[in-house]
Order: C-alpha cells, then structure tokens, then sequence
C-alpha cells in the first residue's frame, strides 16, 4: 500500500511525440527523475488520455498526425476541466512567430528541439512549482479587480475571470505591487523564477493573454506598457 501511495504522488505526465525513439528516451529520462509518464502518439490519442487519466503537465509536440499540437492545445484550454492544465509545447520550429503562435495558443511554455533534458527539466518542474503551489491565503484588490488567493478565483465587477496557472501568477504580483513598473526580467524572476531561462518575448505573450482575459468591453485596461521600461498595474493613462 505504501508503494502504491508513494506511485501516486509522482507527476504524471503525458508525452505527446509521434517519433518513437524521442518518445522512449523522454520516458526513460523522466522515469529516472522521479515521474510518471503516459504517452500518445498523435493528437487525438492525446486528448482521450487526458480525458482518461488527467496529467499533471503535458509535454506536447507541435508537428503530430491526426490533429496538430496547436489544435491539442486549443480544446484544452477550451475545456472547463482543462482549462489550467500545464503545457510545454515541444517544437522544432525557431521562428519567433512560431513560438509566439504556440504561447498564444495556451501553452505554458515551448522548448525547441533539439533540446538537453536537464533544460527540459528545470521547465517542467518551474511550471509544476507554479501550477502546485500551496496557494496563498487572503484576498487581494485593485480598482474593480478582487482576487481570493485560497479559493482561486478571480472577479473582475463580480464578472468571474478564468485565467491559466501563469496568468494568475502573472495578475498576484502585479496586485501584491501596485503601479510599481517591472522590467520583463523582473517579472521573469518573481513569477517564472529564477532558475529557469525563459525568453524575454514570452512575457509579451502573457501580458496579452492576460489582458485578453482581464479586459472586456468598455472597462479600463489597467495592465499599463511602460515604452523602455517595462508593465505594470495602473489606473493611469499615459
């Protein structure tokens, strides 16, 4: 029984990667550190094993028979239950468009192939810290924006707002400090953290996701982009 507990407590996570060899290597490295790995073949595989057994990160690459990795990643941020589930999306494209395209999808994160493990690592276990928190406790406002850290919730004028793992993350610290401008790299550090590398870019992409999310018609966008110096929370318009 113990075991069995202890089997349980490891993340699992779902490798989606057509290239069988690439497939095994990633299980038998992840095996080794201490996860648990499910594995499919082609995108609509993937979203039956999710539907199945619920992962605790994906690692999902783009280019994938039956449906592609940008679908995958569209319907599970379509779905309730899915909506903030982890994704690394794993590609071998380079272009900036393309890892913006995949981010503005709803990953998490990219890693482009070819890639070390130990980088892929320091990724997933810096989003599975994000994602498995103990989250904080106690309430959090600014303007017409209130946050219930314990409950994980998010209202914007008792409008309910969804938000992903890192999006939350992204709107605590900018609640936690008021109309203080951050650099991208500062905000790289307090909600990425510091031992994992992330591309400056990929703070763009999230303050727009965020922003998407925050804002609706006719309200003010108080996610303020400081030219040269970075974003912060503010009611003022410059």
């Amino acid at each position: 029984m113990a075991d069995g507990t202890a089997q349980l407590s490891k993340p699992l996570v779902l490798v989606v990667e057509d290239e069988a060899a690439l497939a095994t290597m990633l299980r038998y490295n992840l095996e080794k550190q201490g996860f648990r790995v499910d594995e499919a073949a082609d995108g609509q595989e993937a979203l039956t094993r999710i539907a199945e057994n619920q992962p605790d990160l994906v690692l999902l690459d783009w280019m994938l028979p039956v449906m592609s990795g940008i679908e995958v990643c569209r319907q599970i941020r379509r779905r309730p239950i899915t909506r903030d589930l982890p994704v690394i999306m794993v590609t071998a494209r380079t272009e900036d468009q393309d890892a913006v395209r995949g981010l503005n999808t709803g990953a998490d994160d990219y890693i482009t192939k070819p890639f070390s493990m130990e980088a892929l690592l320091a990724r997933m276990r810096a989003l599975l810290r994000r994602s498995n928190s103990v989250p904080a406790k106690g309430l959090l406002s600014f303007h017409d924006i209130s946050m219930d850290l314990s409950a994980h919730r998010v209202q914007r004028n008792s409008r309910p707002i969804h938000l992903g793992p890192t999006e939350f993350r992204l709107l605590e610290f900018f609640m936690q400090h008021p109309r203080r401008v951050f650099s991208r790299e500062e905000l790289l550090d307090a909600v990425w953290g510091p031992d994992i590398h992330v591309e400056p870019r990929t703070v763009d992409v999230h303050i727009r996701r965020l922003r998407k999310s925050i804002n609706s018609d006719g309200e003010l966008d108080i996610v303020r982009t400081v030219r040269a110096a970075g974003y912060a929370l503010d009611t003022e318009v410059v």
